[in-house]
């Protein structure tokens, strides 16, 4: 099979993120894979196990994405493809990165086209359905479950509150949710192995897309972080007391009754 993973560099969340001027510092900030990719990283390999065939992980970014692209080889992808747009895209938006990654993927006969439901720094999920919509093929969004028979493909998608389950067909884009599987950390020997693995560099002028042709449709007016949270407050004594108090804490500062 030929199985293409669209991955996305972002923020590590986890680690604290300076926003100064209504951008955030990257100086000093971690990057990681997008965790939703890693999800369809995991999965593009199991499949290419069951069935045969080559994964490749695409990316598109600076010379910095590198690193995670890396890092999705030694998990077990055998082949890495970056598109730089460093010195050709001013900012990158839904439309900017579809439209880019369907210019590419559409001479190369994919059978199945795996990412992330959502990216952790922007959350849109649309990237996938509109590559999927670019080309021209089925896609299922937020999937926890993918059984591939032949050209046929059952499966389970997370809907709020249940689940659903859909059977469609060859060449598929899909998007996965947490719970499709456990994304294997890099081994000694896959980080080994992936130096050695082939990483392609390519432009905007090798895909014969013109600047004007992906100008963003949107732009961030401003990144800001959450207002903290007051603390909590714990009542104590007996039932009726804390009832009483709760009560009159409702009316006197929450102000909803």
């Amino acid at each position: 099979m030929n199985i293409y993973v669209l991955v996305k560099r972002t923020f590590d969340t986890e680690e604290k993120l300076v926003v100064s001027g209504g951008q955030i510092q990257e100086d000093g900030a971690e990057f990681i894979i997008n965790p939703y990719d890693e999800y369809a990283i995991e999965e593009a390999i199991t499949v290419r196990d069951a069935h045969g065939g080559e994964v490749t992980v695409v990316t598109i970014g600076d010379e910095e994405a590198e690193k995670q692209l890396r890092t999705a080889l030694a998990m077990g992808a055998d082949k890495a493809v970056l598109i730089n747009t460093e010195d050709d895209v001013e900012e990158l938006d839904q439309f900017t990165s579809a439209y880019i990654l369907a210019e590419y993927l559409k001479d190369k006969e994919a059978d199945l086209i795996l990412a992330g439901n959502v990216a952790i720094d922007g959350g849109s999920g649309q990237v996938g359905p509109r590559v999927a919509d670019l080309l021209g093929i089925n896609y299922v969004t937020t999937i926890t479950s993918l059984e591939i028979d032949g050209d046929t493909v059952k499966i389970i998608r997370d809907i709020e509150g249940d689940a659903e389950e859909l059977e469609t067909s060859l060449p598929l884009l899909v998007t996965a949710q947490q719970g499709l599987n456990e994304p294997r950390y890099p081994s000694l020997p896959g980080i080994m192995k992936a130096k050695k693995k082939p990483l392609e560099e390519l432009e905007l002028d090798d895909l014969d897309i013109d600047e004007e042709d992906v100008e963003a449709k949107t732009q961030t007016l401003e990144v800001y972080l959450p207002p903290k949270k007051q603390a909590g407050r714990i009542l104590e004594g007996e039932i009726p007391s804390q009832v009483s108090e709760l009560v009159s804490l409702l009316r006197s500062e929450a102000k909803v009754i």
